[in-house]
């Protein structure tokens, strides 16, 4: 394969080769699973090495390295509900020294994201908190939960204020105000002795009457739902992390005295879509001025994917855009 970070002779629109970014595939990355008979159902993240790949791709301080990877399990056990082909997306905008965290994940579990820190600020707000919460490294702003179903489909954006001190208070806040979905989310990332990990255990109360067991009234759904929050209160993030723990193993820890029933597993992999034929396309819908204007001395256009965080070069003279300015 060619260096894609490199001028190429061939013309863009024969580039179609991704760049060499890591293959990885975490066959049972999502474990859904259910307690029978009781209104509780959910999914387990583990990203294993996967989190690593991902999040090494760019040189955060570990805070903000720590937000992104909560980030990207989070997305992953939400985007496992999809029931058709398309994406799910999380993003999070606001006037803190992260002013942009960004991850999305497709139906068949392709995850990729990135958090966009402003270092200046985000050194000054570590100097007075070191903890560096959600809350503080955000600001103020939005956070938005989006359903892509394709060129043919319209979206399904919800959007809420960001409220709370963590990303799982945050995304528990969107649930009661945008979803009438009573759920718990616990979220973990850190740097282990394997790399770094991320991890999300997502419950969800079943509304109505389907698979709750015909002896449970009202108020008996309610215990077993909050048996089953006590229960994932006694979860760390040790465990939660550890690769050597196996997903089955940890679920039956908490939930093998209220019948837990784990489905079918879910895989999940290395997810950047990037190309050079993708970016070739995007420089074609600038006019000729714009991309006189993006060339570098050496008469080379740079773009860089967010996502890896790799720069893709393309000549100047073997680019034709839109032929209008602006």
């Amino acid at each position: 394969m060619s260096d894609p970070t490199q001028p190429s002779a061939t013309p863009d629109f024969l580039q179609h080769d991704r760049p060499p970014v890591p293959d990885i595939i975490v066959p049972r990355g999502i474990l859904p699973f259910h307690l029978e008979d009781k209104p509780v159902r959910g999914r387990l993240v583990r990203l294993g090495p996967l989190a690593d790949a991902l999040l090494t791709r760019h040189q955060n301080h570990p805070t903000v390295t720590r937000l992104a990877g909560e980030a990207l399990a989070l997305t992953a056990g939400l985007a496992a509900a999809l029931k058709f082909k398309g994406s799910f997306s999380l993003q999070a905008k606001g006037d803190g020294p992260v002013s942009m965290l960004l991850a999305d994940c497709t139906e068949a579990g392709a995850l990729r994201g990135y958090a966009k820190a402003d270092e200046a600020a985000l050194i000054k707000l570590l100097s007075k908190d070191p903890v560096g919460d959600a809350a503080a490294l955000l600001g103020r702003g939005y956070l938005a939960f989006t359903c892509d179903q394709g060129p043919d489909m319209d979206r399904y954006q919800g959007i809420v204020e960001i409220k709370g001190l963590t990303l799982a208070a945050m995304t528990s806040h969107y649930f009661e105000s945008s979803e009438q979905l009573r759920a718990h989310v616990r979220l973990a990332c850190d740097h282990t002795e394997a790399g770094w990990r991320a991890s999300a255990l997502i419950l969800e109360k079943v509304a109505g009457e389907g698979g709750i067991g015909p002896e449970l009234d009202g108020a008996a759904q309610d215990e077993a739902w909050r048996t089953a929050l006590a229960l994932v209160g006694t979860l760390t993030d040790a465990e939660l992390l550890d690769d050597a723990l196996p997903s089955q193993t940890l679920l039956h820890r908490l939930f093998h005295l209220e019948g837990l029933a784990v489905d079918r597993p879910r895989p999940l992999s290395y997810g950047c879509r990037c190309s050079r034929s993708r970016l070739a396309g995007v420089l074609s819908r600038f006019g000729q001025d714009d991309l006189d204007h993006m060339a570098q001395e050496d008469g080379a256009i740079t773009m860089t994917c967010e996502f890896c965080n790799l720069d893709f070069r393309f000549d100047r003279a073997e680019v034709q855009g839109s032929g209008t300015a602006g």
